[in-house]
Protein backbone atom coordinates (compact mmCIF):
# COMPACT_ATOMS: atom_id res chain seq x y z
CA UNK A 1 0.00 0.00 0.00
CA UNK A 2 1.09 3.44 -1.05
CA UNK A 3 0.22 6.89 0.95
CA UNK A 4 -1.81 7.77 -2.97
CA UNK A 5 -4.00 4.12 -2.03
CA UNK A 6 -5.13 5.79 1.24
CA UNK A 7 -8.15 7.20 1.68
CA UNK A 8 -9.44 7.25 5.24
CA UNK A 9 -8.06 6.30 8.77
CA UNK A 10 -8.26 2.35 8.70
CA UNK A 11 -5.71 2.80 5.46
CA UNK A 12 -3.71 5.35 7.36
CA UNK A 13 -3.28 3.11 10.14
CA UNK A 14 -2.60 -0.07 7.82
CA UNK A 15 0.39 1.60 6.78
CA UNK A 16 1.99 3.10 9.63
CA UNK A 17 1.48 -0.99 11.12
CA UNK A 18 3.53 -2.19 8.25
CA UNK A 19 6.10 0.56 8.66
CA UNK A 20 6.67 0.81 12.37
CA UNK A 21 8.22 -1.25 14.84
CA UNK A 22 5.59 -3.49 16.59
CA UNK A 23 6.19 -1.54 20.16
CA UNK A 24 5.68 1.88 18.40
CA UNK A 25 3.06 1.13 16.40
CA UNK A 26 1.21 -0.20 19.67
CA UNK A 27 2.20 2.85 21.49
CA UNK A 28 -0.15 5.18 19.21
CA UNK A 29 -2.24 2.52 18.88
CA UNK A 30 -3.10 1.44 22.47
CA UNK A 31 -5.05 2.16 25.31
CA UNK A 32 -5.62 1.09 29.05
CA UNK A 33 -6.41 -2.22 30.54
CA UNK A 34 -8.94 -4.22 27.89
CA UNK A 35 -9.34 -0.97 26.03
CA UNK A 36 -13.26 -0.85 26.16
CA UNK A 37 -13.08 2.69 26.38
CA UNK A 38 -10.65 3.43 23.23
CA UNK A 39 -13.55 1.19 21.32
CA UNK A 40 -16.12 3.05 22.48
CA UNK A 41 -15.32 6.05 21.90
CA UNK A 42 -15.53 5.81 18.13
CA UNK A 43 -18.62 3.43 18.35
CA UNK A 44 -20.43 6.37 20.25
CA UNK A 45 -21.08 7.94 17.21
CA UNK A 46 -22.32 5.22 15.56
CA UNK A 47 -25.63 5.17 17.72
CA UNK A 48 -26.65 8.88 16.37
CA UNK A 49 -28.18 9.54 13.32
CA UNK A 50 -27.97 12.89 10.87
CA UNK A 51 -31.22 14.18 9.96
CA UNK A 52 -30.27 16.41 6.06
CA UNK A 53 -32.14 19.10 5.30
CA UNK A 54 -32.50 19.72 1.39
CA UNK A 55 -32.60 22.65 -0.93
CA UNK A 56 -30.80 24.78 0.95
CA UNK A 57 -28.51 26.02 -1.88
CA UNK A 58 -25.27 24.90 -0.87
CA UNK A 59 -23.21 26.01 -3.77
CA UNK A 60 -20.49 27.90 -1.16
CA UNK A 61 -19.11 26.45 2.05
CA UNK A 62 -17.46 27.96 4.69
CA UNK A 63 -16.30 25.73 7.28
CA UNK A 64 -14.36 27.99 9.63
CA UNK A 65 -15.12 28.26 13.46
CA UNK A 66 -13.57 30.57 16.12
CA UNK A 67 -12.39 28.52 19.42
CA UNK A 68 -10.52 29.98 22.13
CA UNK A 69 -10.45 33.27 20.25
CA UNK A 70 -8.04 31.54 17.32
CA UNK A 71 -9.79 31.51 13.80
CA UNK A 72 -9.53 28.44 11.89
CA UNK A 73 -10.38 27.50 8.71
CA UNK A 74 -11.75 24.10 9.14
CA UNK A 75 -13.30 22.80 12.80
CA UNK A 76 -10.96 20.24 13.73
CA UNK A 77 -7.27 20.75 15.19
CA UNK A 78 -3.90 18.67 15.66
CA UNK A 79 -3.92 17.90 19.11
CA UNK A 80 -1.43 18.13 20.81
CA UNK A 81 0.63 14.35 21.16
CA UNK A 82 3.64 13.16 22.89
CA UNK A 83 6.97 11.30 20.88
CA UNK A 84 5.95 12.36 17.51
CA UNK A 85 10.10 12.02 16.12
CA UNK A 86 9.36 8.22 17.32
CA UNK A 87 6.94 7.92 14.49
CA UNK A 88 8.57 9.77 11.89
CA UNK A 89 11.68 11.58 11.85
CA UNK A 90 10.15 14.62 10.76
CA UNK A 91 7.89 14.90 14.03
CA UNK A 92 5.98 18.09 15.34
CA UNK A 93 7.55 19.95 12.09
CA UNK A 94 5.95 17.60 9.87
CA UNK A 95 2.30 18.36 11.90
CA UNK A 96 2.85 21.90 12.12
CA UNK A 97 3.75 22.43 7.95
CA UNK A 98 0.47 20.68 7.31
CA UNK A 99 -1.79 22.71 10.15
CA UNK A 100 -0.51 25.82 8.90
CA UNK A 101 -0.79 24.57 4.82
CA UNK A 102 -5.01 23.94 5.95
CA UNK A 103 -5.20 26.99 8.18
CA UNK A 104 -5.90 24.81 11.59
CA UNK A 105 -4.49 24.53 14.63
CA UNK A 106 -1.64 22.36 16.44
CA UNK A 107 -0.77 21.57 19.76
CA UNK A 108 3.16 20.79 21.35
CA UNK A 109 3.58 18.93 24.27
CA UNK A 110 5.32 19.03 27.23
CA UNK A 111 6.53 15.59 25.95
CA UNK A 112 7.49 16.99 22.33
CA UNK A 113 10.25 16.37 20.64
CA UNK A 114 10.58 19.41 18.80
CA UNK A 115 11.07 22.70 20.98
CA UNK A 116 7.65 25.40 20.72
CA UNK A 117 9.81 27.97 20.24
CA UNK A 118 10.89 26.54 16.49
CA UNK A 119 7.53 25.55 15.66
CA UNK A 120 6.54 29.17 16.96
CA UNK A 121 8.82 30.89 14.53
CA UNK A 122 8.37 28.87 11.57
CA UNK A 123 4.62 29.01 11.29
CA UNK A 124 1.95 31.43 11.74
CA UNK A 125 -0.74 29.57 12.56
CA UNK A 126 -2.33 28.89 16.42
CA UNK A 127 -0.49 26.86 18.37
CA UNK A 128 -1.37 25.22 21.69
CA UNK A 129 1.50 24.39 24.35
CA UNK A 130 0.24 21.18 25.98
CA UNK A 131 2.05 20.41 29.74
CA UNK A 132 1.46 18.59 32.62
CA UNK A 133 1.20 19.76 36.26
CA UNK A 134 4.93 18.94 38.45
CA UNK A 135 5.48 18.52 41.67
CA UNK A 136 8.13 21.37 41.60
CA UNK A 137 5.67 23.99 41.06
CA UNK A 138 8.32 26.31 40.54
CA UNK A 139 9.20 24.45 36.99
CA UNK A 140 5.52 24.64 36.36
CA UNK A 141 5.75 28.78 35.99
CA UNK A 142 9.12 28.22 33.72
CA UNK A 143 7.26 26.43 31.32
CA UNK A 144 4.19 28.80 31.44
CA UNK A 145 6.74 31.86 31.24
CA UNK A 146 8.74 29.77 28.37
CA UNK A 147 5.60 29.36 26.37
CA UNK A 148 4.12 32.94 27.00
CA UNK A 149 7.79 34.42 26.13
CA UNK A 150 7.67 32.31 22.46
CA UNK A 151 4.37 33.66 21.69
CA UNK A 152 1.99 30.28 22.37
CA UNK A 153 -1.54 31.65 21.65
CA UNK A 154 -2.98 29.37 24.06
CA UNK A 155 -2.13 27.16 27.33
CA UNK A 156 -3.50 23.64 27.75
CA UNK A 157 -3.25 22.10 30.94
CA UNK A 158 -4.04 17.83 30.66
CA UNK A 159 -5.95 17.10 34.06
CA UNK A 160 -6.58 13.87 33.04
CA UNK A 161 -3.20 12.36 34.05
CA UNK A 162 -1.85 12.74 36.96
CA UNK A 163 -0.51 8.88 36.84
CA UNK A 164 -0.23 7.30 34.15
CA UNK A 165 -2.77 4.42 32.66
CA UNK A 166 -1.95 0.73 33.19
CA UNK A 167 -0.96 0.37 29.29
CA UNK A 168 -0.29 -3.73 28.87
CA UNK A 169 0.38 -3.16 25.00
CA UNK A 170 3.59 -1.18 26.38
CA UNK A 171 4.58 -3.49 29.33
CA UNK A 172 4.75 -6.59 26.91
CA UNK A 173 7.14 -4.83 24.89
CA UNK A 174 9.03 -3.07 27.46
CA UNK A 175 8.94 0.32 25.54
CA UNK A 176 9.58 3.47 27.07
CA UNK A 177 11.87 6.25 26.88
CA UNK A 178 14.81 5.10 26.98
CA UNK A 179 13.81 1.44 25.84
CA UNK A 180 13.39 -1.00 28.40
CA UNK A 181 12.69 -3.86 25.69
CA UNK A 182 11.69 -7.26 26.45
CA UNK A 183 12.93 -10.03 24.07
CA UNK A 184 9.50 -10.08 22.32
CA UNK A 185 10.03 -5.98 21.76
CA UNK A 186 13.87 -6.05 20.50
CA UNK A 187 12.47 -8.62 17.82
CA UNK A 188 9.83 -6.74 16.39
CA UNK A 189 12.47 -3.88 16.23
CA UNK A 190 14.67 -6.59 14.35
CA UNK A 191 12.10 -7.37 11.46
CA UNK A 192 11.88 -3.58 10.61
CA UNK A 193 15.42 -2.52 10.28
CA UNK A 194 14.35 0.50 7.85
CA UNK A 195 12.73 2.45 10.94
CA UNK A 196 16.42 1.85 13.15
CA UNK A 197 17.96 3.23 9.88
CA UNK A 198 16.09 6.32 9.78
CA UNK A 199 16.00 6.75 13.32
CA UNK A 200 19.76 6.82 13.74
CA UNK A 201 20.69 8.33 10.48
CA UNK A 202 18.84 11.81 11.59
CA UNK A 203 18.85 14.07 14.55
CA UNK A 204 19.44 13.16 18.38
CA UNK A 205 15.93 11.94 20.12
CA UNK A 206 15.10 14.66 22.67
CA UNK A 207 12.54 15.99 24.35
CA UNK A 208 13.25 20.01 24.26
CA UNK A 209 10.54 21.39 26.12
CA UNK A 210 12.13 19.17 29.34
CA UNK A 211 15.85 18.28 28.80
CA UNK A 212 16.80 21.70 31.02
CA UNK A 213 14.59 20.03 34.20
CA UNK A 214 14.76 15.80 33.37
CA UNK A 215 17.07 13.56 32.29
CA UNK A 216 15.50 10.85 30.21
CA UNK A 217 18.51 10.41 27.85
CA UNK A 218 21.05 8.60 30.29
CA UNK A 219 18.57 6.33 31.65
CA UNK A 220 17.68 7.24 34.95
CA UNK A 221 14.16 8.07 34.04
CA UNK A 222 11.30 6.94 31.67
CA UNK A 223 8.21 7.73 30.53
CA UNK A 224 6.15 6.15 32.82
CA UNK A 225 8.45 6.98 36.11
CA UNK A 226 7.97 10.36 34.53
CA UNK A 227 4.24 10.55 35.21
CA UNK A 228 4.84 8.24 38.50
CA UNK A 229 7.75 10.70 40.15
CA UNK A 230 7.47 14.39 38.66
CA UNK A 231 3.86 14.91 38.40
CA UNK A 232 2.03 16.00 41.43
CA UNK A 233 -1.46 13.98 42.24
CA UNK A 234 -2.36 16.70 44.98
CA UNK A 235 -3.19 19.30 42.08
CA UNK A 236 -6.12 20.59 42.92
CA UNK A 237 -8.34 23.85 41.38
CA UNK A 238 -6.92 26.38 44.01
CA UNK A 239 -3.42 25.55 41.90
CA UNK A 240 -5.02 25.45 38.68
CA UNK A 241 -6.54 28.80 39.32
CA UNK A 242 -3.20 30.58 40.63
CA UNK A 243 -1.84 29.29 36.99
CA UNK A 244 -4.90 30.72 35.10
CA UNK A 245 -4.25 33.75 36.38
CA UNK A 246 -0.67 33.65 35.91
CA UNK A 247 -0.98 32.87 32.10
CA UNK A 248 -3.77 35.80 31.64
CA UNK A 249 -4.90 34.76 28.36
CA UNK A 250 -6.77 31.98 26.97
CA UNK A 251 -6.47 28.94 28.67
CA UNK A 252 -7.95 25.10 28.35
CA UNK A 253 -8.41 22.33 30.56
CA UNK A 254 -7.96 18.70 28.77
CA UNK A 255 -9.19 15.90 30.10
CA UNK A 256 -12.55 17.23 31.85
CA UNK A 257 -15.95 14.84 31.63
CA UNK A 258 -18.24 15.81 34.14
CA UNK A 259 -20.44 18.78 34.36
CA UNK A 260 -19.22 19.67 38.14
CA UNK A 261 -15.76 19.74 37.03
CA UNK A 262 -17.10 22.22 33.66
CA UNK A 263 -18.71 24.51 35.84
CA UNK A 264 -15.42 24.55 38.30
CA UNK A 265 -13.49 25.71 35.33
CA UNK A 266 -15.66 28.33 34.28
CA UNK A 267 -15.75 29.58 37.57
CA UNK A 268 -11.84 30.18 37.81
CA UNK A 269 -11.61 31.55 34.36
CA UNK A 270 -10.82 29.07 32.22
CA UNK A 271 -11.84 29.86 28.52
CA UNK A 272 -11.87 26.33 27.22
CA UNK A 273 -12.42 23.15 27.88
CA UNK A 274 -11.83 19.66 26.04
CA UNK A 275 -13.94 16.82 26.96
CA UNK A 276 -11.65 13.99 26.54
CA UNK A 277 -10.17 10.58 28.27
CA UNK A 278 -7.02 10.83 26.86
CA UNK A 279 -8.22 8.48 23.42
CA UNK A 280 -8.55 5.60 25.98
CA UNK A 281 -5.38 5.82 27.84
CA UNK A 282 -5.88 6.57 30.90
CA UNK A 283 -9.18 4.83 32.72
CA UNK A 284 -10.68 1.90 30.91
CA UNK A 285 -14.70 2.51 31.73
CA UNK A 286 -14.71 5.88 31.11
CA UNK A 287 -17.25 7.47 29.25
CA UNK A 288 -17.01 8.13 25.62
CA UNK A 289 -16.66 12.20 25.28
CA UNK A 290 -19.53 12.16 22.49
CA UNK A 291 -21.87 10.64 24.82
CA UNK A 292 -20.93 12.94 27.36
CA UNK A 293 -20.94 16.53 25.19
CA UNK A 294 -24.70 17.36 25.34
CA UNK A 295 -25.07 17.34 28.59
CA UNK A 296 -21.83 19.76 29.41
CA UNK A 297 -22.79 22.11 26.43
CA UNK A 298 -26.11 23.00 28.12
CA UNK A 299 -24.43 23.41 31.31
CA UNK A 300 -21.88 25.46 30.43
CA UNK A 301 -21.48 26.19 26.75
CA UNK A 302 -22.99 29.59 26.85
CA UNK A 303 -20.46 30.66 28.91
CA UNK A 304 -16.77 28.66 27.88
CA UNK A 305 -16.03 27.34 24.64
CA UNK A 306 -16.68 23.45 24.63
CA UNK A 307 -14.14 20.90 22.84
CA UNK A 308 -14.17 17.08 22.19
CA UNK A 309 -11.41 15.31 21.41
CA UNK A 310 -11.86 11.26 21.32
CA UNK A 311 -12.82 8.79 18.14
CA UNK A 312 -13.04 11.06 15.19
CA UNK A 313 -12.09 8.75 12.02
CA UNK A 314 -14.73 10.50 9.74
CA UNK A 315 -16.12 14.05 8.56
CA UNK A 316 -19.07 13.02 9.76
CA UNK A 317 -17.83 11.99 12.89
CA UNK A 318 -17.02 16.08 12.76
CA UNK A 319 -20.53 17.36 12.28
CA UNK A 320 -22.02 15.17 14.59
CA UNK A 321 -19.74 16.71 17.35
CA UNK A 322 -20.68 20.17 16.09
CA UNK A 323 -24.35 19.74 15.72
CA UNK A 324 -24.64 18.61 19.62
CA UNK A 325 -22.56 22.35 20.18
CA UNK A 326 -18.89 21.44 20.16
CA UNK A 327 -17.02 24.46 18.93
CA UNK A 328 -14.59 22.44 17.16
CA UNK A 329 -12.80 19.02 17.45
CA UNK A 330 -9.30 18.05 18.00
CA UNK A 331 -7.85 14.40 16.61
CA UNK A 332 -4.70 12.75 17.69
CA UNK A 333 -4.44 9.35 16.17
CA UNK A 334 -6.10 10.86 12.99
CA UNK A 335 -3.15 12.27 12.26
CA UNK A 336 -0.43 10.05 13.97
CA UNK A 337 -0.68 7.30 11.52
CA UNK A 338 -0.31 9.38 8.38
CA UNK A 339 2.30 10.81 10.15
CA UNK A 340 4.31 7.63 10.83
CA UNK A 341 3.17 6.54 7.25
CA UNK A 342 4.22 9.49 5.68
CA UNK A 343 5.67 12.36 7.39
CA UNK A 344 4.32 15.66 6.46
CA UNK A 345 2.73 14.32 2.84
CA UNK A 346 0.65 12.05 5.25
CA UNK A 347 -0.37 14.51 7.67
CA UNK A 348 -1.04 16.44 4.30
CA UNK A 349 -3.10 13.76 2.43
CA UNK A 350 -5.09 13.22 6.27
CA UNK A 351 -6.02 16.69 6.68
CA UNK A 352 -7.63 17.42 2.89
CA UNK A 353 -9.35 14.07 3.12
CA UNK A 354 -11.05 15.38 6.57
CA UNK A 355 -11.69 18.79 4.41
CA UNK A 356 -13.04 16.68 2.06
CA UNK A 357 -15.03 15.03 4.42
CA UNK A 358 -16.88 17.84 5.99
CA UNK A 359 -17.13 19.97 2.79
CA UNK A 360 -19.21 16.92 1.35
CA UNK A 361 -20.71 16.16 4.67
CA UNK A 362 -21.94 20.06 4.74
CA UNK A 363 -23.79 19.97 1.43
CA UNK A 364 -25.33 16.80 2.10
CA UNK A 365 -26.80 18.09 5.38
CA UNK A 366 -27.56 21.42 3.23
CA UNK A 367 -25.59 23.51 5.67
CA UNK A 368 -23.27 26.64 4.39
CA UNK A 369 -21.68 27.14 7.52
CA UNK A 370 -20.81 25.47 10.77
CA UNK A 371 -23.39 28.04 12.79
CA UNK A 372 -26.26 25.97 10.96
CA UNK A 373 -25.82 22.78 12.14
CA UNK A 374 -27.70 21.77 15.30
CA UNK A 375 -29.56 19.54 16.95
CA UNK A 376 -32.37 19.28 14.98
CA UNK A 377 -29.76 17.72 12.41
CA UNK A 378 -29.26 14.32 15.21
CA UNK A 379 -31.73 11.42 16.36
CA UNK A 380 -30.25 8.89 18.94
CA UNK A 381 -31.46 5.22 18.61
Amino acid sequence: MRLRDCHNFHDFRKLARRRLPGPIFDYIDGAADDEVTHRRNTASFERCDLVPNVLRGVENIDMSVTVLGQKLAMPIYCSPTALQRLFHHTGERAVAAAAAKYGTMFGVSSLGTVSLEELRKAHDTPQVYQFYYHRDRSLNRTMMQRAKEAGVQVMMLTVDSITGGNRERDKRTGFSIPFRLTLAGMYQFGIKPAWGINYLTHERFKLPQLDQHVDMGSGALSISKYFTEMLDPSMNWDDVAEMVRLWNGQFCLKGVMSVADARRAVEIGCTGIVLSNHGGRQLDGSRAPFDQLAEIVDAVGDRIDVIMDGGIQRGTHVLKALSLGAKAVGVGRYYLYPLAAAGQAGVERALDLMRSELERGMKLMGCTAINQLSRENLRFR
